[in-house]
């Protein structure tokens, strides 16, 4: 799913000796336990590690059976945490159910300024089952941004130092009190270097993280 994702996170984590150092997670996208089990080998093989943080079902597919391997695998100490994903307000139903029923640690979720729908559903329930959250799409894959080319940020970013729309919009996902930590995909070292400067200074109360929403959608 990820081409040489893995591979490459493996081969740096071991030449740099990082792996004492980093959070490992990754997906299991297949129908069938065998399969499951073999998808997931191999992404332990491919990272060059013998135990993996966290593994997800990623969008659903085949949950109750993936569930029940890693439930399995927890116990043996193979992985550390269990969690389910998806990115689409379609299906959140659909994952806050598996909340409901399912022991999980962790829930993977799209959120945004402009996609807030997981507020309603995803977020009270994890909260509530001590559930940690990974919010993706924060950035809507960029289209967040699009609009807001040219327009310089607004003065009152420098109150939580904020220098650029994608750090305000960031700070605006993390700092949701049931959002554990975003993953903004990027190809550029430009972006990811931008990116995290959301993790540095003040975080937005409640009424400024609505200034900002409102400044990034015009609603």
């Amino acid at each position: 799913m990820y081409g040489w994702a893995e591979e490459v996170a493996g081969e740096i984590l071991t030449s740099l000796g990082l792996r004492d150092r980093m959070f490992i997670a990754t997906k299991v996208w297949t129908q069938g336990r065998e399969r499951g089990i073999a998808q997931m080998r191999e992404s332990m093989r491919k990272l060059r590690v013998d135990r993996i943080d966290l593994m997800q079902v990623h969008n659903l597919v085949d949950a109750a059976t993936h569930l029940d391997t890693l439930r399995q695998w927890k116990a043996e100490r193979l992985i550390r945490y269990i969690g389910v994903t998806h990115y689409s307000d379609q299906s959140h139903a659909d994952v806050a159910r598996v909340l409901r029923q399912e022991p999980l640690d962790f829930v993977q979720i799209n959120y945004s300024v402009a996609e807030r729908a997981a507020e309603q559903t995803i977020l009270p329930i994890a909260a509530d089952r001590g559930v940690a959250v990974i919010a993706n799409r924060p950035l809507v894959a960029g289209a967040a941004l699009g609009p807001l080319t040219g327009r310089p940020v607004p003065a009152w970013a420098s109150e939580i130092g904020c220098t650029t729309w994608s750090q305000l919009l960031l700070k605006f996902v993390v700092s949701h009190p049931a959002i554990t930590c975003a993953i903004p995909a990027t190809s550029s070292p430009d972006h990811l270097l931008d990116n995290m400067q959301a993790a540095f200074g003040p975080m937005p109360d409640e009424s400024l993280r609505e200034k900002i929403a409102r400044a990034a959608t015009g609603r």
